[in-house]
């Protein structure tokens, strides 16, 4: 078994992303989109799990329970998705990313009957080593299936952009370690929104930028 070179260290950040693969679809309908975001917050937990039919019964797994992980951004798009993550306990990243890869791919599998891999081999992930990246990678993740004028590009997306732009009970992610450094959320979405056209000219120039 080959050993990842990356080790996750406890309250550092990391931009997790992968995509389908040979780059296909790994999100074909409104399903499957609930069915991965409900996967992110039910396999997040220290606590053994079934499957997600099973702890549905179980209200507060993924709720009350502890967390291998904290979300600080996320999003879905059609072939890949993205996350920035911190580990919350030792290989919290690691045994969150295999149960929710193990999870999704069978639920995928089973309903498309198909066999063998959905994902492009392991998890990708990049240290988050400075404020400015942090920042930087939270403006790219949560509006990464946004056009440059941050309208929505298709329906088959999900982002926690949401949640740091609109007075929604909207808690899944933890962003007090973004917003406190704006005085507002309009003034984050602001930033972002520049951040965001800034990546969009460099697209045109670097072709498949990180699954853009």
């Amino acid at each position: 078994m080959s050993i990842r070179k990356n080790s996750f260290v406890e309250g550092e950040y990391y931009h997790i992303y992968n995509r389908g693969v040979d780059k296909r679809n790994v999100f074909s309908d409104k399903s499957d989109i609930q069915r991965f975001l409900q996967s992110m917050r039910e396999f997040n937990t220290k606590n053994p799990i079934g499957s997600l039919y099973e702890n549905s019964f179980n209200k507060e797994l993924g709720g009350k329970a502890s967390k291998l992980v904290q979300f600080i951004a996320y999003c879905s798009n059609p072939n890949h998705y993205h996350f920035i993550l911190t580990p919350l306990v030792e290989k919290g990243v690691e045994k969150f990313m295999q149960r929710l890869g193990t999870g999704y791919t069978m639920y995928f599998n089973e309903k498309n009957k198909r066999s063998g891999s959905l994902f492009q081999g392991k998890f990708k992930s990049k240290h988050i080593n400075s404020n400015e990246y942090l920042l930087q990678a939270s403006s790219y993740v949560n509006l990464n299936n946004y056009d440059k004028n941050g309208i929505i590009k298709k329906s088959l997306n999900a982002s926690s952009w949401i949640e740091y732009t609109q007075s929604a009970n909207f808690n899944f992610c933890e962003k007090s370690i973004i917003l406190r450094q704006f005085k507002s959320k309009k003034e984050y979405e602001k930033f972002a929104l520049d951040a965001w056209r800034n990546t969009y000219e460099r697209k045109e120039q670097v072709d498949d930028l990180e699954f853009i």
